[in-house]
């Protein structure tokens, strides 16, 4: 079976889009859809030092998933001949990873993982936990 619908999790951090080097090829000829998908944490309302309300939680939501998905659309405009979704969510990585590929009908998670110091038994709590609660496969690419 081919998959078609591939969430890709992104971070922000140098390398992290290191998985896509293998992901866009295939994507392009099967046809599949990439979904790109940052995970910010929740934010609260910003005060200022005199207690003073100077954004609310749900301004900087706006703010940031704006920003997010402007780093997501520049990571998309890198790859040619494929179908593109950039989403923003909210809250737990592991847990929102997981719902959104639920959600979206994923067949297929990839992320990159740096090497490891310790060995491969000491993979991230994020690619462990995903790898354990994710109904689709789980690829991981070593990145540098």
């Amino acid at each position: 079976m081919t998959a078609k619908r591939i969430l890709v999790p992104l971070k922000g951090t140098a390398g992290d889009a290191a998985v896509l080097s293998v992901i866009a090829p295939a994507a392009s000829r099967v046809g599949a859809t990439v979904r790109l998908l940052h995970v910010a944490p929740v934010p609260h309302n910003l005060v200022s030092a005199s207690g003073r309300v100077v954004m609310y939680a749900d301004q900087e939501m706006g703010r940031l998933e704006a920003q997010w998905l402007s780093y997501l659309w520049g990571i998309a405009a890198t790859l040619s001949d494929v179908a593109i979704e950039c989403v923003v969510r909210f809250g737990d990585p592991s847990h929102e990873i997981v719902a959104e590929a639920e959600a979206w009908g994923a067949e297929l998670v990839a992320m990159t993982i740096r090497r490891p110091r310790f060995g491969w038994s000491w993979l991230g709590r994020l690619v462990k936990a995903v790898s354990r609660k994710a109904s689709a496969p789980v690829l991981l690419y070593q990145g540098v």
